[in-house]
């Protein structure tokens, strides 16, 4: 059979910032706006993202996935560009989208995401836009399985959970799909482990245990801004878990340029075979090659 390519972004953490009314700077987001304005603006460039969305579209994935804080503050004036920031990206059917913790920053608008990007994130048994979680979206070979860890949190936090509702649909729903012939990847925007306290997954020891028992193919995450390749046990082989840099980023510090993955897919022999092309915004601000590795 042909492979099937999917390509996985994340963290856009889409510029410019809309000007926020004064109203909106209270709590956590006075502080993500001085942050914002002092700090952060200087590294997500929408010129970086903008080449490396051209130079993956120019690959012609089969499939998009996108792991979340496509916002900042999650200003209400923040959420329409986001839709048509997707939009230019491709349709509602050929990409998919889960949230960060920067896309449900706060209570007041903690929804906002999925009354916006609803068509992007519900999967294929919710008519309408609805955005429950886990959601399955199947697209060729592939059952993709959207998980959201996007809370909003104490000020300088940026933890997330599934919770206790999500965990057990989780289990179901890979109880289900284990005894199918499907290529599974689940999305979540949390690494799985983390030893950055502020910033881990709070439940990821739970998430584990169903891996464990049930397994998936592959894991794509976001919210590190690095490049990351871990392996965590699943029920007959290691399960390859994937994080990339955020894709509007000039490198600083510990974190890398802007990168994105494309997963090559396929059935042989009995087996899944999946490799794996990082490309990567160089110094000149153009587009290349990382490296290539072979997931399984």
């Amino acid at each position: 059979m042909a492979a099937f390519t999917l390509a996985h972004l994340s963290d856009p953490h889409l510029s410019p910032l809309p000007k926020p009314r004064f109203s909106e700077l209270v709590g956590k987001r006075a502080l993500g706006y001085l942050n914002w304005t002092h700090n952060r603006y200087k590294f997500h460039r929408r010129d970086v993202l903008d080449t490396l969305v051209s130079d993956m579209l120019a690959q012609t994935p089969d499939h998009i996935a996108i792991t979340g804080d496509l916002v900042n503050l999650a200003l209400e004036a923040e959420f329409a560009p986001s839709r048509v920031w997707l939009e230019s990206v491709g349709t509602p059917e050929r990409v998919t989208v889960i949230p960060g913790n920067h896309d449900a920053y706060v209570r007041s608008t903690r929804n906002r995401f999925a009354e916006t990007w609803g068509s992007y994130i519900a999967g294929d048994e919710i008519s309408g836009h609805g955005a429950a979680f886990p959601a399955v979206r199947r697209r060729g070979p592939l059952a993709l399985i959207s998980v959201s860890s996007a809370v909003p949190t104490a000020p300088l936090m940026a933890t997330g959970w599934l919770g206790s509702g999500q965990l057990e649909a989780l289990a179901k729903t890979l109880a289900g799909l284990a005894a199918e012939d499907v290529f599974r990847v689940l999305l979540i925007h949390h690494p799985l482990r983390s030893d950055a306290h502020t910033k881990r997954l709070t439940d990821s020891s739970e998430v584990l245990a169903l891996l464990r028992q049930h397994g998936v193919e592959l894991v794509l995450h976001g919210h590190d801004h690095i490049h990351s390749a871990i392996q965590v046990e699943g029920p007959k082989r290691p399960i390859p878990v994937i994080g990339v840099p955020s894709a509007s980023a000039l490198p600083h510090g510990r974190h890398p340029a802007a990168a994105y993955n494309i997963f090559s897919i396929r059935r042989e022999a009995g087996a899944w075979r999946c490799g794996q092309i990082v490309r990567g915004i160089n110094e000149a601000r153009r587009v290349r090659e990382i490296r290539q590795t072979r997931l399984m």
